[in-house]
């Protein structure tokens, strides 16, 4: 029998799996924790932070996820910065093949892989992301108090957002491609009750202009064919997200009609031993601290199905 290199292999590095990684570590489970990049996932990319608890002033996505690295660090979380090709997360001892054909095993296996919105793939997206371009009206919505901002997008998600920020913003337009809303009938009444919000239909987002300060304007066209320029300090993108479950073995995972992983309140998935984090789990709510706090649940059960070898029961009694 292959005997397994780690109790515990996390896979993925941003707040949800460095966070499971430093309860892993302080727990003394042999743990690695696999990152195709650098630590910190998206929010190594988000330009200021303001609402993760204990940083009263806020906080760079950077500096934030290099203090949350840092932490894990100090309990010896051993780390490995590899592009895996494939996971066979099935039977006791699970097997992650790396793309340079190492095999590493283990007893038990934490995804924290993530996921990403949707992108309009324009000129000026990715140069100004972080710095007007936001696909996240909870965290960056403050940043825009008193200032004119556009919605791309016409679902419930893109609606409600758009409802979100005009308590900061001075006006809001919604851009939509089509004459008529997707989003539920009572979220449409909220949003044309509401004076703050304009609509532009049957138009798409050309281009997205700016400056050192970051957006400034974009450029519109409609549906016929007419372009024009819209002032606004930001844009907020709400077209979908997708999970990051490219090397995910999705026909032995249980997953919603969108592809994120199903999961029970232990962060247990549908495989003994195979345990899910962050956004990358079928949920309502993405935020840094809700990634944090799953994938310290994450990694508790996950010492705890190592304890028992036998598949999680539920837990009735919580403890510090």
């Amino acid at each position: 029998m292959i005997q397994p290199h780690y109790q515990l292999v996390i896979v993925g590095g941003g707040p949800a799996g460095l966070t499971a990684g430093l309860y892993a570590a302080r727990g003394r489970l042999k743990t690695l924790l696999i990152e195709k990049g650098a630590t910190g996932g998206q929010v190594l990319i988000t330009d200021w932070v303001d609402n993760y608890p204990g940083f009263t002033e806020g906080v760079s996505g950077f500096d934030l996820m290099d203090k949350m690295t840092a932490h894990a660090d100090r309990f010896g979380l051993e780390k490995k910065f590899a592009v895996i090709a494939s996971l066979d997360l099935q039977g006791k001892i699970k097997r992650i093949t790396l793309e340079n054909g190492e095999v590493i095993t283990a007893q038990s296996v934490i995804i924290c892989t993530g996921a990403r919105p949707k992108r309009l793939n324009i000129p000026g997206e990715h140069e100004f992301s972080g710095r007007g371009v936001s696909y996240c009206a909870t965290c960056d919505g403050p940043f825009y108090r008193d200032q004119e901002i556009a919605v791309v997008g016409g679902g419930d998600t893109a609606i409600q957002e758009a409802l979100h920020l005009t308590r900061f913003a001075a006006k809001v337009s919604i851009i939509h491609r089509r004459d008529e809303l997707r989003a539920t009938k009572i979220v449409q009444e909220k949003a044309f009750c509401n004076r703050k919000i304009e609509f532009v239909w049957n138009t798409q987002v050309q281009s997205i202009y700016g400056g050192q300060e970051g957006v400034n304007s974009l450029l519109l066209r409609s549906n016929a064919g007419e372009e024009r320029v819209l002032l606004a300090g930001g844009i907020f993108i709400f077209i979908g997200i997708q999970p990051n479950s490219d090397i995910l073995p999705l026909d032995t995972l249980k997953t919603d009609s969108s592809g994120f992983l199903i999961t029970d309140e232990e962060m247990a998935t549908s495989l003994p031993g195979v345990f899910a984090a962050g956004d990358i789990r079928s949920k309502c709510f993405r935020q840094i601290i809700n990634a944090a706090g799953e994938g310290a649940v994450a990694a508790l059960s996950a010492e705890r199905y190592l304890e028992q070898d036998i598949p999680l029961t539920p837990i009735t009694c919580h403890e510090e």
